[in-house]
């Protein structure tokens, strides 16, 4: 889900080149491009899904902050759905969750501001309705920001870090019976923004990220309660497993398959391609196929009949609107 995010974020000039480690698991892999976007190219978007079809909208396509939305299965493609409303500013590095069949959007950046409102999608009418903004108790404190990350637990949708201006690590809890936000405890590493977050048995798990321009390493997860730290993803530790983790960034995408986390994309001191896969039972991390499209930020990523897909992003200044499926256990294939 996550992401999402701005269109100065991680500005870099030049594309990484793809680099290669000497071991046979970064060959382990196969990325297959499919059907592009019917939509406009576009960077900083929101993805989730709900059933059998996957969402992706608002972002930025390189001049204008959009608050188009589109759905997509692989048997009949895209299909234009209903905007945000005229009520719900155009955005960018907004962010989106998934409770009970429902869609929720909300915060970002409309060009002007900082956003705290959301918006639920209801896929039977096709209607997007408000719920509570993201609102402290004390009105005098917002919350608003950009370039969070959300999930779900236990029919539950969490938002945390991002940034007002500054870093934040506050965790605010959605309760949709109630139309409710309550404060949880507070992310468990640094401060950051443009990280990731990904949802495997019951746990959250939020990773990469950056403040005052420093990629984070550290690594936790969130059972809806508290936060437990993990290993780090730098080499960090005396043991061997890290050696070669090359994990760091931002403004990278996320998804799940067959309870296996995997990160791609985004940036570090260029663009990346690198991929890597995450064991939570081992709680280690090992480098598949690299992304085999143009290197990108700002892309979104889904899960989809047990198949991650990234798409969309934009080059250092030229939105995409292509998409890619990863294929974790496949060999590589050069002609598809």
């Amino acid at each position: 889900m996550q992401i999402a995010r701005h269109y100065g974020w991680i500005l870099v000039g030049l594309l990484a080149a793809c680099s290669k480690s000497d071991s046979d698991d970064d060959e382990t892999g196969n990325w297959v491009e499919v059907q592009e976007m019917s939509a406009k190219p576009r960077s900083e978007a929101v993805s989730f899904v709900i059933g059998d079809t996957a969402y992706i909208g608002t972002g930025y396509d390189g001049e204008k902050y959009l608050r188009d939305f589109w759905k997509y299965t692989p048997a009949r493609g895209w299909t234009q759905i209903t905007d945000l409303p005229p009520a719900a500013p155009v955005r960018s590095s907004a962010t989106a969750f998934v409770i009970n069949g429902i869609g929720y959007v909300g915060t970002g950046y409309d060009n002007r501001d900082r956003l705290n409102d959301f918006w639920a999608y209801h896929p039977a009418t096709g209607a997007w309705k408000p719920i509570k903004p993201l609102t402290h108790p004390n009105p005098a404190i917002s919350l608003a920001r950009r370039d969070a990350v959300s999930f779900t637990l236990n029919g539950k949708g969490y938002v945390t870090t991002g940034t007002d201006g500054s870093a934040l690590k506050d965790t605010w809890e959605y309760d949709p019976v109630k139309d409710e936000w309550n404060e949880k405890q507070s992310f468990g590493g640094s401060k950051r923004h443009e990280a990731v977050a990904f949802v495997i048995g019951g746990k959250a798990y939020v990773v990469t990220g950056t403040n005052n321009n420093e990629l984070k390493n550290d690594f936790y997860s969130f059972d809806g309660e508290n936060w437990e730290k993990l290993k780090n993803i730098s080499n960090t530790s005396d043991l061997d497993y890290d050696n070669d983790y090359d994990i760091v960034r931002t403004n990278a995408v996320a998804f799940v398959m067959n309870n296996k986390g995997y990160v791609a994309t985004g940036s570090k001191s260029g663009l990346s391609t690198h991929c890597w896969e995450y064991d939570p039972v081992a709680d280690q991390w090992t480098q598949r196929r690299d992304f085999e499209g143009t290197a990108r930020t700002g892309a979104v990523a889904f899960t989809f009949a047990n198949k991650g897909y990234v798409l969309a992003g934009r080059t250092s200044s030229m939105p995409l609107d292509d998409m890619f499926r990863f294929e974790p256990d496949q060999e590589y294939d050069e002609n598809d």
